[in-house]
């Protein structure tokens, strides 16, 4: 096993690497125009970069058929390790039935760019409404992850993977850190305890305050953000990156608080999301990981704190990461300050928490949502990006 940063071991006991070396990847170039393609989605290129660098330690490919089975039906690979999203590659007919198993396949990003090569092992049908049940906990074809199950091609391609280059983020170049670099970095800063915390949305004062009180408990802070794929309405990255850069600069110790990107694609999939979540953060080298209420959730599919129970579902050494788990947060009038239920004597009507969709209708009211729910400078980022996009739109 080759040196790792950071005494954290990763999921499966070795952090992966499935960027190709230099010598490599000319190899493969000179098969680029004789290799058969197939075309990646956005999802599918997040899921390739994060079998590559390691963040989906022990993957080092797609699914075959028996792993993803018993990720689908038990939360656990073939094998018996925890795993509880299925990570596949899903093609039409057509596409499957002009690749030879046992042969390379190209991939190619959806500009039609050569970025990554499938060993492919295996082809084979999967059950949609078998995945979406036990994995979204709903067939309904509103939710947004089990749109894109129903959107995917009928066939399934396994193999090892390998991808050609690490490129630098076309937009947030500073904060692509990878496992084994943010794991150098903990090391380097002589933190034993870290807290991951995933996001898809603005921070607003409940996040600071959950991450605030986990804070006073460990050595370091690494905010995560999910930069790949999501909803459409979600707020875009770039927004959301301004708003962590703003809150960072004028309102966290700035020695304890690393934030980087999370390459990964959103899947709305609930408490099983933040198992694989959570797993995601081990590989990156923390040792805690925050989950809140409604963690990937979507609209009503799960209950307010199922993402927390699930963990109790498995032994502790198996996920070889704590949860931190965390009630609703809010300003409570009476006391002045953040609290959650726990800590507040206040009646309903005395806090103040609101939605992200109530949120964005302020916004694009062109009201700023009050000081209590979000800071003042983090807030005006959002109606300012706000603005732009409705005039973009007009």
């Amino acid at each position: 096993m080759s040196y790792i940063p950071n005494s954290i071991t990763p999921h499966g006991g070795e952090l992966v690497n499935r960027i190709t070396t230099p010598e490599h990847r000319a190899e493969l170039l000179s098969k680029a125009e004789y290799l058969p393609r197939v075309l990646l989605n956005e999802r599918s290129v997040s899921d390739l970069e994060m079998i590559a660098i390691g963040g989906f330690s022990p993957l080092t490919g797609f699914m075959n058929q028996e792993d993803y089975n018993h990720t689908v039906t038990q939360m656990r690979l073939a094998n018996g390790i925890v795993w509880s999203i299925p990570i596949t590659l899903s093609v039409a007919e057509e596409v499957a039935s002009c690749l030879q198993v046992g042969g390379l396949v190209r991939l190619d990003n959806p500009k039609g760019e050569f970025i990554g090569v499938l060993q492919l092992t295996q082809k084979y049908h999967h059950d949609k409404n078998q995945e979406v049940l036990n994995v979204y906990g709903t067939n309904d074809p509103n939710h947004p992850g089990v749109q894109v199950v129903y959107h995917q091609g009928p066939v399934n391609l396994a193999g090892d993977i390998w991808l050609l280059e690490r490129h630098c983020h076309p937009l947030f170049p500073r904060y692509q850190i990878d496992p084994l670099t943010s794991r150098q970095m903990f090391q380097d800063k002589g933190w034993k305890t870290i807290v991951g915390f995933q996001t898809r949305n603005p921070i607003h004062r409940a996040h600071e305050y959950i991450q605030k009180c986990a804070l006073e408990t460990v050595d370091g802070l690494f905010l995560h953000p999910l930069v790949g794929a999501t909803k459409e309405d979600d707020i875009p990255a770039d927004v959301r990156m301004r708003c962590y850069e703003i809150l960072l600069e004028h309102y966290y110790p700035q020695d304890r608080v690393i934030l980087a990107i999370n390459p990964a694609a959103m899947r709305y999939a609930g408490p099983r999301e933040a198992i694989f979540h959570a797993l995601i953060r081990k590989n990156y080298g923390c040792t805690h990981f925050i989950v809140g209420r409604d963690h990937a959730g979507v609209g009503n599919y799960y209950g307010t704190y199922d993402a927390q129970y699930i963990f109790d579902e498995f032994a502790a050494a198996e996920l070889g990461i704590i949860p931190m788990k965390f009630e609703h947060a809010f300003y409570c009038t009476r006391t002045k300050q953040m609290a959650t239920s726990k800590t507040s004597p206040s009646q309903p009507e005395e806090r103040i928490h609101l939605s992200g969709t109530k949120v964005r209708e302020m916004l694009r009211r062109g009201e700023l949502p009050p000081p209590e729910f979000s800071r003042p400078e983090v807030a005006a980022e959002l109606a300012r990006a706000m603005q732009i996009e409705t005039a973009t739109k007009s």
